[in-house]
């Protein structure tokens, strides 16, 4: 089982499923939204997570919802339209991260210019299935 939440303890979950898609996000809704060069996340199966108190939601596109901790901001979850049974959460929001490390770079080709990626993980310029 995998345990996290938001940095002042609000917003708790558990997530009891397979963990898959564990990668660094380097798109600019992520950036944005995180105030970071890119953000690491990893997908569980929707049924299997369990928030202990619900997260705040908002769109960040027409195609996907972003949870947040109402008190401190901290994002939690994305949750993409045409994916209903997987819902990505943000992995240094577990309690353990190194339990999750990302096997993958996403949408590399929004990489900001500064990043060198030098971590030897494969690289795709989109999503893994545009390659």
């Amino acid at each position: 089982m995998l345990t996290g939440g938001c940095f002042c303890g609000r917003v708790r979950y558990e997530a009891r499923g397979p963990a898959f898609n564990r990668t660094n996000c380097h798109c600019s809704i992520c950036r944005r939204t995180s105030g970071a060069p890119f953000v690491a996340w990893f997908s569980v199966p929707r049924s299997q997570l369990r928030f202990a108190r619900e997260p705040a939601r908002f769109r960040s596109s027409e195609k996907a919802t972003r949870s947040f901790c109402p008190e401190c901001g901290t994002q939690l979850a994305f949750e993409l339209d045409g994916a209903r049974d997987e819902i990505d959460l943000t992995t240094c929001s577990l309690d353990d991260p190194n339990r999750m490390a990302p096997a993958d770079h996403t949408r590399v080709s929004r990489k900001l210019e500064w990043i060198k990626l030098g971590d030897g993980l494969p690289q795709f310029r989109e999503s893994r299935e545009e390659g």
